[in-house]
């Protein structure tokens, strides 16, 4: 048993004397001036995946290396590791430094794109702030623009049409958040405004829809005396709405809705059953949203 003990005690002191040893050569790479040694350090922890590693030997160097021929591909391979260890805010501070100062370094075209390749990941889901997601949008584009014949253009693209959906989300759903509040002038004003913003928003169909949506229960719920010009804006919805989008999945629904207006406004020409069975309906559904809004 005791012999046993001292052999595992000898195991684990040896392997933490290992380990010290290396954690001692590490930090005399660190602390020493051997330029040759840390630059072939640095790259053998970076081919290994040591990225935090490599990260502080190449920081370490940029400024040994500074103003010589190795400097811009230590700068370069500092942001790199960065980047593999998806320390992305870093690894576009390196990069954006590299783009600066080496503006003809055979890296110049990778490192811009690794720049906008960590904004890109920085950005927010649609629910967050998209401050971030703006500035991507920005800087991607420029990028485009600036270097046409880039292998990276599809990429980029890809990462354009997906930041600009997200903002697309963002704005149906503010506008979509009154509609639910049941703030029916509030919801129809936010959508208005969404499309004036942006004509192509991909939940433009939606958006229309939630627009007559929120005017015909507007005039619904507003008084008597106010109601004539309130239908008549639903009105101009509905139109707008079919004559966008006649084949819509919301076509049925708009359309009972067109005909309850066109009964308010004194212009529907069904027969006397279908117009008592309407006016039941109709003031059915003004009832259930006037005690909804009571709540």
């Amino acid at each position: 048993m005791i012999k046993t003990f001292i052999k595992t005690l000898a195991v684990i002191s040896v392997a933490a004397f290992l380990m010290q040893s290396c954690k001692s050569q590490y930090e005399m790479l660190l602390t020493g001036n051997d330029v040759d040694a840390k630059y072939e350090a640095a790259f053998d922890y970076f081919n290994h995946g040591k990225y935090t590693k490599a990260a502080q030997l190449f920081e370490n160097l940029s400024v040994l290396t500074s103003n010589t021929e190795r400097d811009d591909t230590v700068q370069y391979y500092w942001g790199l590791s960065n980047y593999r260890y998806k320390d992305y805010y870093t690894a576009e501070t390196n990069f954006s430094k590299f783009l600066m100062t080496f503006p003809y370094s055979p890296f110049f075209e990778e490192a811009a794109f690794l720049r906008i390749d960590c904004l890109y990941r920085s950005t927010y889901r649609w629910e967050l702030d998209q401050a971030p997601t703006y500035s991507a949008i920005t800087t991607i584009s420029e990028y485009i623009v600036e270097n046409p014949k880039s292998s990276h253009i599809p990429i980029c693209r890809k990462m354009l049409t997906e930041l600009n959906e997200r903002l697309d989300k963002k704005a149906f759903e503010n506008a979509r958040l009154y509609y639910k509040m049941e703030d029916y002038r509030s919801s129809w004003v936010a959508f208005k405004n969404v499309l004036k913003d942006d004509y192509d928003n991909i939940y433009r169909e939606d958006i229309l829809y939630y627009i007559a949506k929120s005017s015909y229960k507007y005039a619904l719920m507003s008084l008597e005396s106010k109601q004539k010009d309130r239908y008549l804006t639903f009105v101009d919805d509905y139109y707008n709405f079919i004559g966008e989008v006649p084949e819509s999945p919301y076509r049925k629904e708009m359309d009972a809705l067109f005909r309850k207006a066109q009964k308010a406004l004194g212009r529907y020409s069904g027969t006397e059953d279908e117009l008592n069975e309407r006016e039941k309906d109709f003031e059915r559904e003004r009832k259930k949203l006037m005690k909804q809004s009571e709540q």
